[in-house]
């Protein structure tokens, strides 16, 4: 009976194991802004490490230092505000030049370390034109107008190419996003140990943008979702559905989002698509209220996808 009991609990363990090893937390994410707009303290950006580490990448950087401030009044960091800016974040992957998702890197950069900024030549090129300009701010990068201060180094993503994030255990991959034609945005599929997160900056739908870009990236991700490799789908919704497409500029609203998500299942399967968490972000502030945008997304929600509406300062594990 003794060596009967022995064994049962030794097969616990091991299905215990089996089992948190299936369910581990890949990533973790800690918002430092999640809105789109009007709340200067609390635009789009997410700090993202390997589960277990402490050497994150910002994807985007609207707001930096005030959401670190929140995070550590939280209890997610036990130093100080600053050091977590000099020395927890690694890099800085921008999905495109606007100021709500760049104002916390540029402010922030003379208290700033050396470090990596990530983004696609169209990218690269406003920075340096725009803000690192000197006429604008001082040009801490290494590249553009001199004098070049070279706080910053410039890493080009080219389209599906894998590059790795410097000191931080992953690699991304760019994606094009049309952002109100011309305009482009950058969706970015990071990569660790063949686990992914998908983190869409600023898009339209295909059909308004009379664009095939999203269709792209929902092929190149499909056969992550059907392997259960993709963690988690960070993707805006900027906009309630009495938003008009002519005054979109670019953006989502909810049944745009679940037209483009019914898109993605037909590729990769509902019932395999609703593991996935579908992380939503870049909410502007309106007189209708956020409330209502939540309330649709849950109104057009048939295909029972796993909503997650992110608040800044609270961890997200994935």
């Amino acid at each position: 009976m003794k060596a009967l009991l022995i064994l049962l609990l030794a097969f616990l363990a091991v299905a215990g194991n089996v089992y948190a090893q299936q369910h581990a937390s890949s990533f973790k994410v800690i918002p430092l802004g999640v809105k789109g707009g009007l709340d200067e303290g609390n635009l789009s950006a997410y700090m993202l490490a390997v589960e277990g580490t402490e050497q994150y990448v910002c994807l985007d950087a609207g707001t930096v230092y005030d959401g670190i401030q929140k995070a550590v009044d939280n209890g997610l960091f036990k130093q100080p505000a600053i050091a977590v800016l000099k020395n927890s974040i690694k890099g800085y992957l921008i999905s495109h030049p606007h100021l709500d998702h760049v104002a916390g890197l540029i402010m922030n950069s003379p208290a700033d370390t050396a470090k990596n900024i990530y983004g696609t030549t169209a990218t690269i090129n406003a920075l340096q034109k725009h803000y690192f300009s000197w006429e604008s701010w001082a040009n801490f990068g290494d590249a553009g107008e001199k004098p070049m201060l070279k706080k910053y180094h410039y890493v080009t993503l080219g389209p599906q190419v894998s590059t790795a994030l410097g000191n931080t255990g992953m690699s991304v991959k760019a994606f094009t996003l049309s952002h109100s034609t011309p305009y482009e945005s950058t969706a970015f599929l990071i990569n660790s140990s063949e686990n992914y997160l998908l983190y869409l900056g600023d898009t339209g739908a295909d059909t308004v943008e009379h664009s095939t870009n999203l269709n792209v990236l929902w092929q190149a991700v499909s056969p992550l979702i059907k392997a259960g490799q993709l963690k988690a789908i960070f993707i805006e919704v900027s906009f309630d559905n009495e938003q008009p497409e002519k005054l979109l500029f670019g953006h989502l609203t909810p049944r745009l989002l679940m037209s483009e998500m019914s898109r993605l299942a037909g590729l990769c399967a509902v019932e395999n698509l609703q593991k996935v968490p579908v992380v939503i972000t870049h909410v502007k502030p309106s007189e209708r209220g956020d409330a209502l945008i939540r309330q649709e997304l849950q109104n057009e929600n048939n295909l029972r996808l796993k909503l997650v509406f992110p608040k800044q300062a609270e961890l997200l594990q994935f």
